[in-house]
């Protein structure tokens, strides 16, 4: 088994887990991996595919308490903007769209961090910032939650309410994001069974977890491993330059 066969399910199971206990995440933490193993474009296509899985998964084990009216308020300026972020993932050479997904990251990861004093996205306006901003860096990076996260922080959203209205946001942004980049990913069959095993592992461990871990404490985990990834991600952007 090569190194990146033992990295690929880390970051899967990760990511799942992380989303089953706190409702976001998954990309986060395992996109600046996945970019690491299958590159800037394909590891975000991987990304897309297992993040619109999750999303699914989650979905319908919450579906009832979905916001369609404000899921819709975001999905909208997110689906005008994935083209744009489509075409510069399509564009940008890979070194330094590994450099770009990196800092993105790192940049989202500080707005996560600091989101409890970050009031600014209200109202409609707010909403399409956050949206399109979401779209944008889930086709470039596959990272969109933490803008929608900081509406939510934002609009004091309901913990409950907001993480099902994501799931159903996230299925749109994911499709979405895969059709703007043509289809599914380019890799092995081998690494596409070891991602989805990965991903049925980290569903059930975190429905497990659920229960029982302090959700404070699996933030600031999948901050760690998703701020190593992408330190990582634009190390090796800046080396192969």
């Amino acid at each position: 088994m090569t190194t990146e066969l033992l990295f690929l399910p880390l970051g899967v199971v990760a990511g799942a887990l992380t989303q089953r206990v706190t409702g976001i995440g998954f990309a986060l933490v395992c996109a600046p991996l996945l970019v690491l193993i299958a590159g800037p474009f394909e590891g975000v296509v991987l990304s897309n595919l297992l993040g619109l899985t999750v999303s699914v998964v989650v979905f319908v084990a919450h579906w009832r308490d979905t916001e369609w009216a404000k899921g819709l308020l975001l999905a909208v300026p997110a689906l005008l903007a994935i083209p744009f972020g489509a075409y510069v993932a399509k564009n940008v050479p890979p070194a330094p769209l590994m450099v770009i997904i990196g800092l993105l990251v790192i940049v989202a990861l500080g707005a996560v961090v600091l989101s409890e004093r970050a009031r600014v996205l209200r109202g409609r306006r707010g909403a399409a910032i956050a949206g399109a901003s979401s779209g944008f860096m889930n086709v470039t990076a596959g990272v969109g939650g933490p803008a929608i996260v900081l509406y939510a922080v934002s609009t004091a959203w309901e913990h409950r309410k907001f993480v099902a209205t994501f799931q159903f946001f996230s299925i749109f942004t994911n499709l979405a994001s895969l059709v703007a980049k043509g289809g599914l990913p380019h890799v092995t069959p081998v690494e596409l069974v070891v991602s989805f095993g990965a991903l049925a592992v980290g569903l059930i461990g975190g429905e497990i977890l659920s229960r029982h871990v302090d959700h404070t404490l699996a933030r600031r985990i999948a901050i760690g491993l998703a701020l190593g990834g992408a330190a990582f991600t634009v190390v090796k952007g800046v080396l192969t330059w």
